[in-house]
């Protein structure tokens, strides 16, 4: 999907090579064939790989399969069909000294404009999650999960030695109820499996996202008629 005519996965990449990381992995399925072309690109050659799951392994699943990856780091899950805009330096500053103790994972949230279509997290005082709601009708609040988390090599660890757990959301997640931080995104954080959502994200302000030069795919993509379909 494009945001102001570059695709998605472009924003999320470029994001995690602004802030330092330096090896990603990125996870596919469906038309894996046009991402596979698009990772051809020279800006991600020192620091993406792609892994093709030809029956899907779970958002759990996913991670376990790929647990050597992490090597006993901090590792950043993210759920790439969503637009997001923030300041992910803070992000990984807050998980690493500023989350409550003896918290294990930092969970961004964001304020959902429909609560009831999204997955609304209740907190502590210490803004740790204490009970999920998920898509229900009048949920005690507007903050969500945005479904991108920092997970400390523990959960990584307890995911590889469960090999029955598959989805990340509502198996992992409620393992670890108490244990989980928040830090809310204060900036752009949307949902654009709508495509009025996505016509909105076309004219949201990101701008400190450095992205690559124009190519050969890029024109390409320029020709596909989802750009008429959201002017």
């Amino acid at each position: 999907m494009p945001i102001k005519s570059r695709p998605l996965l472009e924003y999320w990449l470029s994001n995690m090579k602004t802030i330092g990381i330096n090896s990603v992995l990125v996870n596919t399925h469906y038309y894996s064939e046009y991402v596979y072309d698009f990772l051809k690109k020279s800006q991600f050659n020192d620091y993406v790989n792609m892994i093709y799951e030809d029956k899907l392994l779970g958002t759990a699943g996913t991670v376990r399969e790929n647990s050597d990856f992490c090597k006993d780091s901090t590792l950043l899950l993210v759920h790439a069909d969503n637009w997001s805009c923030c300041n992910y330096s803070n992000f990984l500053d807050y998980h690493h000294n500023y989350r409550p103790k003896n918290t294990l994972i930092t969970m961004m949230t964001f304020a959902c404009e429909n609560p009831s279509s999204c997955g609304v997290v209740e907190l502590n005082n210490e803004g740790v999650v204490i009970e999920f709601h998920e898509k229900v009708n009048n949920p005690p609040g507007y903050l969500a999960n945005a479904a991108v988390y920092l997970l400390d090599p523990i959960v990584v660890k307890w995911i590889k030695n469960n090999p029955n757990v598959s989805d990340f959301s509502t198996e992992v997640l409620p393992h670890f109820m108490g244990k989980i931080a928040t830090w809310k995104n204060e900036e752009i954080h949307r949902d654009i499996g709508t495509i009025d959502m996505l016509i909105k994200a076309q004219t949201d302000d990101c701008n400190q996202i450095a992205l690559g030069e124009e190519s050969l795919w890029q024109q390409q993509f320029l020709k596909h008629s989802i750009h008429e379909l959201i002017k």
